[in-house]
C-alpha cells in the first residue's frame, strides 16, 4: 500500500520534472544554435530617455551617472534622468554637476515602481521615443544605445539588452554571473530562437516611452514589488514582441554574499508568484491567448533551477537507500531519472559561455549546496503580500571584464 502510494508520488514528480527539463533542454540548445541579428549603426536617431531609479546607492550611482552621461550615443538625442530616493545631499550635488537630470523623490514606502512612475510623469513624453531602464549599479557598454536605436528603427517596440556581470570577486558572485548567462541563453536567446518574445530582466530593457508610461500609470503597479514582471506581462498583453539584443551589453553587479543572495532570491520568488497570479486575475481583463501567453505561463510554473538540482540529488539518495534495503519506491526505474538528470546537467553545460570554463568556476561550484539551502530559506521567507521593495545593496564600482563567448 505504502509502496504503491510512493510510486504514484514519484511518477507525478517525474512527469513534472521531465516536462520542465525537456523544455529547458530544447530552449537551451535552440539558444546555443541561434544566430541573433547584429544591429548596425543607423543614420536615423530616436530620442532616448535613460531612466535610473536609485535608492541609497551613493557608493555606485556617481560612477553609473558619469558613464551614462558620456555614453557614445549622439548627445543631442539622449538624456539621463535619475530618481534620487534617500541619496546624500553631497551625492545629489555631484550628480547635478555631471550634469544629469536629478529628481529628488520621497515616498512613504520606497519602491522602484514609484521612482519610475515619478520620472515618467515628470518628463515631457513628446520629447522622447524610447525609455530605457538602467539600475543604479548598471553600466551601458559602448554601442548599447546605438543598437537599441537600430532595433526600434527595425520595427521593434521593446528590447532587452544583454546584461552581464560587472564583478566576479567572490564564489557567490561567480555563481550569480553563471546564473545570469544561463538565463540569457534560455529565457532570452533561446526564446527568440523559437519565435517567442524575449523575457525581460528588470534593467537594461527599453520600451516605447508612451507605452512604458502607460504601464507605470496602471492601477496597482505602484504597490507591486514585482513591477518588472508586470511590465513584462503588460507588454505580452499588448502583443508586443520583445527583442533580445545580443551585443548590447549592460554591466550589472552580481551579489557577493549568501545573505544578499538569499534576500535577492526571496524577492525573485515573490515576483514569480505575483507574476503568475496576473495570468489568472480577472482584473487583468481579457488576455490574448497567443504563443507568448502560453509560453510565459508555462515558464513561470517552473521553480528555481537550484531546486531542480536538489530534487535530483534527493532522487540519487533515494536510489542509494533502495540499493541497500532492496525496498523499491522510485518510479519509473532509475534509468529514466538518470536520463533526465543528465539532460538537466547538459542545460547548464550548453548554456554557459566558454569564458566560465575555468578553475574559479570549479571552486565556485563547491558553494552550490549552500546556495541551494539559501533558496530553501528564501522559500520560507516569502511574503507575497509584501508592499515594500526588497533592495539589494550595491557597492562595486569597477567596470567588469568584457569577455563574451
Amino acid at each position: 500500500m505504502i509502496q504503491g502510494i510512493l510510486h504514484i508520488f514519484f511518477l507525478v514528480l517525474f512527469i513534472y520534472m521531465a516536462i520542465n527539463t525537456l523544455y529547458f533542454f530544447i530552449t537551451a540548445v535552440a539558444g546555443k544554435l541561434y544566430r541573433p541579428k547584429i544591429y548596425q549603426t543607423q543614420p536615423g536617431k530616436k530620442r532616448i530617455a535613460v531612466l535610473i531609479p536609485t535608492y541609497k546607492e551613493d557608493e555606485v550611482i556617481l560612477n553609473t551617472a558619469r558613464k551614462a552621461k558620456t555614453h557614445d550615443y549622439p548627445e543631442a538625442y539622449f538624456d539621463v534622468f535619475i530618481a534620487a530616493d534617500q541619496l546624500q545631499p553631497a551625492t545629489i550635488e555631484q550628480l547635478r554637476a555631471i550634469p544629469v537630470h536629478v529628481m529628488e523623490v520621497q515616498f512613504e514606502i520606497s519602491s522602484k515602481a514609484r521612482s519610475l512612475n515619478y520620472l515618467l510623469n515628470n518628463i515631457p513624453e513628446d520629447q522622447y521615443d524610447i525609455a530605457i531602464i538602467v539600475d543604479g549599479d548598471n553600466i551601458m557598454m559602448p554601442g548599447c544605445l546605438e543598437k537599441v536605436n537600430a532595433a526600434f528603427n527595425s520595427g521593434f517596440r521593446a528590447a532587452q539588452c544583454h546584461r552581464i556581470a560587472k564583478n566576479k570577486n567572490t564564489p557567490v558572485a561567480v555563481l550569480d554571473a553563471m546564473s545570469e548567462e544561463i538565463n540569457n541563453n534560455i529565457f532570452r536567446r533561446g526564446q527568440r530562437a523559437l519565435g517567442f518574445s524575449s523575457n525581460t530582466i528588470g534593467s537594461g530593457m527599453a520600451f516605447e516611452f508612451k507605452k512604458l508610461k502607460e504601464i507605470y500609470n496602471k492601477p496597482g503597479i505602484l504597490g507591486n514589488p514585482a513591477c518588472d514582471r508586470e511590465v513584462d506581462f503588460e507588454t505580452m498583453k499588448a502583443d508586443i514582441c520583445i527583442e533580445f539584443i545580443e551585443d548590447a551589453y549592460v554591466l550589472d553587479e552580481k551579489v557577493s554574499s549568501r545573505a544578499v543572495y538569499q534576500r535577492q532570491r526571496t524577492r525573485w520568488l515573490e515576483s514569480q508568484i505575483i507574476h503568475l497570479r496576473l495570468f489568472f486575475d480577472k482584473k487583468s481583463g481579457p488576455l490574448p491567448k497567443t504563443r507568448d501567453y502560453w509560453n510565459k505561463l508555462f515558464s513561470n510554473l517552473a521553480p528555481p533551477r537550484l531546486l531542480f538540482l536538489l530534487v535530483y540529488f534527493v532522487i540519487f539518495v533515494v536510489y542509494g537507500i533502495e540499493y541497500i534495503t532492496k525496498f523499491y519506491i522510485l518510479y519509473p526505474p532509475y534509468i529514466y531519472w538518470f536520463t533526465i538528470t543528465v539532460m538537466y546537467v547538459l542545460v547548464f553545460i550548453v548554456s554557459l559561455p566558454r569564458s566560465f570554463y575555468s578553475w574559479s568556476t570549479v571552486k565556485a561550484l563547491s558553494h552550490v549546496p549552500a546556495l541551494a539551502f539559501s533558496i530553501i530559506k528564501a522559500l520560507f521567507s516569502m511574503k507575497v503580500s509584501r508592499k515594500e521593495f526588497l533592495h539589494t545593496p550595491k557597492a562595486f564600482t569597477q567596470d567588469g571584464a568584457t569577455e563574451h563567448s
